[in-house]
């Protein structure tokens, strides 16, 4: 089953233009869509290693009879880093699945143009993964809806329940009976099977595409009691006026900066900062979803700027009392009410 949401308004904040790019000729319509300056800115599985996928299984059974809302009456958040765009969240025993990469490498399709792999959680398989109550998909392009990943997903659990931008359903519909899209502003509940219920809020991301395209998400997540609120969006790309008036305890976005010459593939640094302080944030939990050991000519021209280091210095100036909490992959990072 498929729900289609179109109801909510919205607007698009206009990015700023940058020089065309020379790559046209080189890039296929589906990846050259990603750097049109108008309008974006700022063998077959892997396996995880036994220890290190051992300790997050056994802290998701541990927080799912210690800190679940019903018995404990305290909200948690144990966000798992999986590399690139990929998390794992357990939302006080509602366990989310967000933009995975687990299968193979990320290469559009394309190795010759890129290619990436992981740099520390190499021996992964599905198979590893908890069960899951959400598959959550912030964008349509394959480093965030990565089919080589979701096929198999799919096949082990076709009912899944997903939450995902209308631009992937093309992608998604083919494979999953019980997808849910959200426009910018509507949102969605999801249950897991301890009662626990969190909400989850669309919010405008950037522009893949034409003006004329609706934008990709970014997400709100809220705790079952809401006590804690989660904001995600994997590119630090966001529309002010819509964020203004919701508010997130803890961030997750990117700090360094990727870019390509004359054009910003990735935002962060001062970007990150405004965003955490719109929000009010209490916490800052900094990805690095370009840190992967990757080949081809694109990735031979794409540059970071920036450090956690130097976020971390404008963020004081900013937002003083906000912390930062650096993720370790594969490890969850727990985070309870302040």
């Amino acid at each position: 089953m498929a729900v289609y949401c179109n109801s909510a308004p919205f607007s698009c904040k206009a990015w700023r233009n940058r020089d065309p790019t020379p790559l046209s000729a080189l890039l296929p319509t589906r990846l050259f869509s990603l750097l049109q300056p108008p309008f974006s800115f700022h063998p077959d599985r892997l396996k995880l290693s036994t220890c290190r996928w051992d300790k997050v299984a056994s802290a998701v059974v541990s927080e799912e009879s210690s800190v679940g809302s019903s018995s404990s009456g305290t909200d948690v958040f144990n966000l798992t880093y999986l590399e690139g765009n990929s998390w794992l969240w357990d939302i006080s025993g509602v366990r989310v699945l967000v933009d995975p990469i687990l299968v193979g490498n990320l290469d559009f399709g394309i190795p010759w143009l890129y290619d990436a792999a992981k740099k520390f959680l190499k021996n992964f398989q599905l198979t590893d993964l908890p069960q899951l109550d959400c598959l959550l998909i912030t964008q349509s392009l394959d480093d965030h809806c990565h089919l080589k990943t979701l096929k198999p997903l799919s096949e082990m659990s076709p009912n899944l329940r997903v939450i995902a931008t209308p631009n992937a359903k093309p992608l998604l519909d083919p494979l999953f009976r019980n997808v849910t899209y959200l426009e910018p502003g509507q949102e969605s509940e999801v249950e897991a099977a301890n009662g626990s219920k969190v909400r989850i809020q669309a919010t405008s991301g950037p522009v893949l595409g034409p003006p004329w395209q609706r934008p990709e998400n970014g997400y709100l997540v809220i705790s079952p009691q809401g006590q804690l609120t989660l904001y995600y969006e994997p590119h630090c790309v966001y529309n002010k006026d819509f964020l203004e008036k919701e508010h997130a305890d803890i961030v997750i976005t990117p700090v360094i900066k990727q870019l390509l010459p004359n054009f910003t593939l990735v935002s962060g640094q001062e970007d990150a900062v405004q965003l955490a302080k719109l929000l009010h944030a209490k916490f800052i939990v900094p990805m690095k979803n370009g840190d992967l050991d990757s080949k081809g000519f694109l990735a031979s021209i794409v540059q970071g700027e920036g450090t956690i280091e130097s976020f971390e210095e404008l963020l004081s100036k900013e937002l003083p009392d906000a912390k930062t909490l650096e993720p370790t992959p594969g490890e969850p990072l727990q985070i309870p009410p302040p």
